[in-house]
Formats: C-alpha cells, structure tokens, sequence
C-alpha cells in the first residue's frame, strides 16, 4: 500500500501563498487518482481538488475554484497543491489521499490518506 506524507503548510496571511506537497512511498503513486481534503474541528472533511493518474483530468471544488491548482509530477512521486489568494476561511488541516480507478469526491471511498498539514491564514 502507498503511504502519503504531506508537507508545506503553516501560518499565511490572507492574500498570501502556499504550496502544499504530499509525497507517495513508491512508484505505484502514479497509477492512483489523487485527491486534496480538508477539515477543520467540529466540521466535516471538504473536498479541494483531485487530479487523475496521468494529469488529463483535474478539477476543484467551488470554494477553491480559481484560487487553487492541484498537478501531480509521477516521477517525483509527488503531488502538489498551489493556493494563492488565501482567505481566513481556507484555514483547515490539509489532507491527500489515493485511490485506484476511481473518480470521486467522497472521502469515504479514498483508500489512502496522509497524516494532513495545517493551514492557518490570519485576518
């Protein structure tokens, strides 16, 4: 099984930057749609973004839509997610996730997830 290892987050002001990288464990990183979520206490985990195995397909949610780009590079094994434009809203932990052969934006059906990231913008 992949193992994903998520990394970039912390404390941003609104307007500002991030990047967030999740790294996978092995080459099989690329046979995998990969997702980005989020959650903040008491709230359900939000779907951001996902992008298919070979980059054709790519989409993000409503909320993010414009302000967040998700890419992937296979040979690094890495997946990213760049958020520019951050609003105090978007202040969650940050979670990537695997699953093989699917489309979807229900967390439920991802099989792999990473240990998440925070993101904190400040007003």
């Amino acid at each position: 099984q992949v193992q994903l290892l998520e990394s970039g987050g912390g404390l941003v002001q609104a307007g500002g930057s991030l990047r967030l990288s999740c790294a996978a464990s092995d080459r099989t990183f690329s046979s995998y749609t990969m997702a980005w979520f989020r959650q903040t206490p008491g709230k359900e985990r939000e779907f951001v973004a996902q992008i298919n195995w070979n980059s054709i397909a790519a989409e993000t949610a409503d909320a993010v839509k414009g302000r967040f780009t998700i890419s992937r590079d296979n040979a690094k094994n890495t997946l990213y997610l760049q958020m520019n434009s951050l609003k105090f809203e978007d202040t969650a932990r940050y979670y990537c996730a695997a699953v093989r052969e699917k489309w979807t934006r229900s967390d439920y059906e991802y099989d792999y997830w990473g240990q998440g990231t925070q993101v904190t913008v400040s007003s």
